[in-house]
């Protein structure tokens, strides 16, 4: 009976153990996951153990986690747990899951680096976008050792940016989105750019100021070429550039719709009525589009431009001061009539 009794003891234990390990093993290995599409899950610097799971529950709709959160518990999963962006797919186990997060398997983002205004608006829309904190990238890309270490000035930095899609790390950090963009830079600006740039007689960073400012003269891309070839024109005849972009940036005032004499008294190295040549910079970050119009200006004689009259955002051009006088008129007039004082 004893031994009978001993036997039957093994035997419930041995199945008991069976079962559990069956039901760990399902828990753990057996496919959790059903998804239509692949889902995602962000984890940051702020997440816990508990947070993570929570994300991966509600990113995947599930009820529980369990089988993650046995492998949480037997790894010392806090020590273990990476920051970024990893997918959560149709058919994942806990332990596929588990893998892929703490080997680091993330999933790149794609981040559009703008064409904006100041480097501050910049570094706010791409940290929008990344597990980065505005105020971190701001300090490092504007501090002075920094981009007088990588070759620029406070002036010429904007030049470094080329707005356009990236596809990096959610938890790049700033040194290395730095780097990366500094690459795109080199790659942007092959033998054939350089050679372009040179046959005008600028520099890359004199490239993307210019560009700059035929940014903000016009919206309209077919335009771009026809205002880059009229300040070309003008540089290379020894004429001040008199853009009026430039006179905005110099006084602070990018809505400014109407320049006035005083204004162009602003004692300012980036006020082109008083000061020959280009400003010391860009006047903010200059799309790809000009940049190319630049170095693919339009070969014309034209030396003056002015807004048109109908507001549409586009310019008359001329060759002669009488021409442009008269297309000033108009467009003066255009403003007299809505009242528009500055």
């Amino acid at each position: 009976m004893k031994v009978k009794y001993v036997l039957s003891v093994i035997l419930i234990l041995t199945l008991l153990c069976i079962g559990a390990f069956g039901y760990v093993y399902s828990i753990v290995m057996s496919p959790q996951i059903e998804l239509d599409e692949t889902v995602y899950v962000y984890i940051d610097k702020s997440d816990t153990p508990e947070t993570v799971m929570e994300k991966i529950m509600e990113a995947a709709n599930l009820r529980s986690v369990q089988g993650f959160r046995l492998l949480a518990w037997h790894n010392d999963f806090s020590k273990q747990m990476r920051t970024g962006k990893f997918a959560v797919k149709d058919g994942d186990s806990m332990h596929a899951l588990y893998r892929r997060i703490v080997s680091n398997q993330q999933t790149p983002v794609k981040v559009t680096v703008p064409a904006t205004r100041t480097i501050e608006q910049l570094v706010g829309s791409v940290c929008r976008q990344l597990m980065m904190d505005s105020l971190e990238l701001v300090e490092f890309t504007t501090s002075a050792p920094y981009y007088t270490r990588i070759g620029y000035s406070k002036e010429t930095l904007p030049s470094l940016f080329l707005p356009n899609t990236y596809e990096v790390y959610w938890n790049i950090s700033p040194e290395r989105l730095m780097i990366r963009l500094m690459k795109e830079r080199r790659s942007f600006w092959n033998d054939d750019r350089k050679a372009k740039a040179a046959a005008i007689g600028l520099t890359i960073e004199e490239v993307a100021t210019l560009a700059s400012i035929v940014d903000e003269e016009t919206n309209n891309d077919a335009e771009k070429p026809i205002v880059a070839g009229l300040y070309i024109n003008r540089l290379k005849r020894g004429m001040l550039l008199q853009a009026d972009p430039t006179v905005k940036y110099a006084i602070g005032d990018f809505a400014r719709k109407r320049i006035l004499k005083a204004d162009l008294e602003t004692d300012s190295p980036y006020n082109t009525y008083k000061y020959k040549g280009l400003p010391p910079g860009p006047i903010r970050i200059p799309t790809l589009q000009a940049i190319e119009s630049v170095l693919n200006y339009t070969r014309h004689n034209y030396i003056y431009m002015c807004a048109k009259e109908d507001f549409s955002g586009t310019h008359n051009f001329a060759t002669t001061l009488a021409q442009h006088n008269a297309n000033a008129r108009r467009y003066q007039q255009a403003l007299n009539r809505l009242d528009i004082k500055k």
